[in-house]
C-alpha cells in the first residue's frame, strides 16, 4: 500500500482533472488514482485533503450526494454542483449524463500511476 502522501498526492492530481460540472464516484476515484477496490480508503483521504480540492465532485457509486442532505457539507455539496450547472434530484446526480469519463489522453499521460 502508498504511503499517505502519496494518496493525497495522487487524489489532488486526478480530482484537479475532473471538469466542472462533471462528477465522479469513490470507486471511480481509487481507480483512477491506482488503488482499485479502496473506495472508502479515498472517502477517508478525502478529509485530510480538506476544501482546496473539488471534493463536492465526489459521489457515491449510485449519484447519491456523499453526505446527508441536512448536513452542512450536503448543503455545500449540492450547492457547489448546482452552482456548476449539475442537475439534482432526490439528491441524486444522473451520473450517466454528468459522470466524468477520463480520454484515452488523459489516462495515459496525466493519470500514469
Amino acid at each position: 500500500m502508498a504511503d499517505i502522501n502519496t494518496v493525497k498526492y495522487r487524489l489532488a492530481k486526478t480530482l484537479a482533472l475532473v471538469p466542472e460540472g462533471n462528477v465522479v464516484s469513490y470507486g471511480q476515484l481509487a481507480d483512477l488514482c491506482g488503488f482499485p477496490g479502496r473506495a472508502r480508503m479515498v472517502g477517508k483521504c478525502l478529509k485530510i485533503l480538506g476544501d482546496t480540492h473539488n471534493w463536492h465532485r465526489v459521489v457515491r457509486a449510485d449519484g447519491k450526494i456523499a453526505f446527508p442532505k441536512t448536513s452542512e457539507q450536503g448543503i455545500e455539496q449540492i450547492a457547489r454542483l448546482r452552482n456548476e450547472g449539475v442537475a439534482i434530484k432526490s439528491e441524486r446526480v444522473r451520473i450517466k449524463d454528468v459522470g466524468w469519463q477520463p480520454d484515452l489522453y488523459i489516462i495515459l499521460r496525466e493519470l500514469k500511476y
